[in-house]
């Protein structure tokens, strides 16, 4: 075939992407190329032909070993000019693979199968082999990426955040082992919905009016084909095999996707010059800006999230294809095709968030100044929650109002929450007296640093990691 300058390419996957991410996209060429896609359907013809042979008999390793080598070697071009005069992709591949096979042969190309009990099938092997090889590997890497850092910094305090203000302290193992868990679970549906695709030789509505004049049991022809490809077969079919098959893959990638475009936003928001709580790995040779030539910009993190935002909304057109007339019509002929740019992307913006976790550092000093400083106008005001809490464990039935006014009070005069709390002796005498009950050590000073508040953050960042990277395995 003749090679394509890949800058005269339209969509940006198969120039911009195809360059940064090269080794992915290599493989997802192997599985989702227009090439790949003619000689999946090539594969499938090839097993319909074998099933044939087999139920009368007829099989042998030599002629299955050909047909395969026939299926695997179908030129795309040649099948492209072919379709120039059919005006029919599946019956130009069924001409081609008739002039490749011997006269014996050539009948039982394509017979008794309607288009689609090819397309659609073909569809199933590539979605799953894509799924399998290329998508799910690099998931589970970043997963496992993932589960280092959570284990690796999981006692490293970190203030908490919500509403975009300073919350409770954490760890960043915590912060990190949100993503582990919600990542975990949706890389695990992702791979059990994979090995749910099927496929179908049921005929133009889906009777096995064709097949039944070929075979006393036309199902058992079904099973047969479908089992050649390591597929089972549809439980109803009509022209096309039912949509939400495919349809749950694609949304739970989704879902996997938008979890990815959350961490993606996270981390490049905690390396803004006001918070600069982790960095990217930067290259010596790699520019941040045109202009400034101090900036390091999360531009990874940011390209992923950018990804997600071109990407998500292709969810609708999933749901479109869901519908088709009656037993089919052709409304999803062309937006189906789009199904591999959008795995391309998805998959594309995982390697991408590879490259930044990989790298990935926590700057522990920064984390612990911005941990000291934090809780807003009041220095170690992120520390109120415990000291209510533990006035309620005393008894004090207003604890939360005493908190409050001696934040208010610390507020307006500048000095900490702790110099502040220390003042209201009684206050302090019950809550030190409630923290020696509970065996911490040296409870007096409990209040001076917010690291000591941070719950089941470590314990639980471990036993998430350790969980989650099992499970990749």
């Amino acid at each position: 075939m003749e090679t394509r300058n890949i800058f005269e390419n339209i969509s940006c996957i198969d120039h911009r992407y195809s360059l940064s991410e090269a080794e992915v996209f290599n493989g997802l060429s192997k599985y989702i190329s227009e090439e790949a896609s003619i000689r999946s359907c090539a594969k499938c013809e090839a097993a319909l032909v074998k099933s044939h042979l087999k139920l009368r008999g007829k099989l042998t390793d030599e002629i299955a070993q050909n047909l395969d080598k026939v299926a695997s070697e179908i030129d795309p071009a040649e099948v492209y000019a072919e379709e120039e005069k059919t005006k029919h992709n599946i019956r130009a591949l069924v001409n081609v693979m008739k002039t490749k096979v011997s006269a014996e042969i050539g009948p039982l190309v394509h017979l008794g199968a309607t288009s689609v009990d090819i397309l659609d099938t073909a569809l199933s092997c590539r979605m799953r082999d894509v799924t399998k090889n290329v998508v799910l590997p690099e998931l589970k890497k970043l997963e496992k990426h993932l589960c280092a850092i959570a284990d690796r910094d999981a006692e490293v305090p970190q203030v908490g955040r919500t509403h975009g203000q300073h919350a409770v302290p954490i760890t960043f193992g915590w912060s990190i082992a949100e993503f582990v868990s919600r990542l975990g679970k949706s890389i695990l549906r992702i791979e059990e919905l994979s090995n749910q695709l099927v496929g179908k030789l049921a005929g133009p509505v889906g009777s096995y009016n064709g097949p039944s004049m070929i075979v006393k049991d036309p199902e058992e022809l079904e099973r047969v084909y479908v089992e050649f490809l390591g597929l089972s077969a549809s439980e109803y079919s009509n022209q096309l095999v039912e949509p939400e098959y495919l349809l749950r893959l694609l949304l739970e990638m989704n879902v996997a996707f938008g979890i990815i475009a959350n961490l993606a936003d996270d981390l490049r928001n905690l390396q803004r010059s006001e918070i600069g709580e982790v960095f990217e790995y930067f290259a010596s040779t790699q520019v941040g800006s045109s202009t400034m030539p101090q900036k390091r910009n999360p531009w990874n993190s940011e390209h992923v999230k950018s990804l997600w935002k071109a990407m998500c909304p292709r969810v609708i057109t999933f749901y479109m294809d869901q519908i088709s007339e009656h037993q089919r019509d052709l409304t999803n002929s062309a937006s189906q095709r789009f199904m591999a740019d959008y795995v391309a992307g998805f998959t594309m913006a995982v390697a991408r968030m590879n490259s930044v976790v990989s790298g990935l550092q926590a700057d522990k000093e920064t984390m612990a100044r911005n941990l000291e400083n934090a809780g807003g106008k009041v220095k170690g005001g992120v520390l109120a929650e415990p000291a209510y809490i533990l006035l309620g464990e005393a008894g004090i039935n207003d604890g939360h109002e005493v908190i409050r006014k001696i934040t208010l009070e610390a507020e307006k005069s500048g000095k900490t929450f702790f110099e502040v709390l220390k003042t209201h002796k009684e206050a302090f005498e019950k809550i030190t007296a409630q923290l020696e009950k509970l065996g911490v050590e040296n409870p007096e000073n409990f209040f001076e640093h917010p690291a000591n508040y941070c719950g089941l953050a470590a314990k639980k960042s471990r036993r998430l990691a350790k969980k989650y990277e099992k499970l990749m395995d």
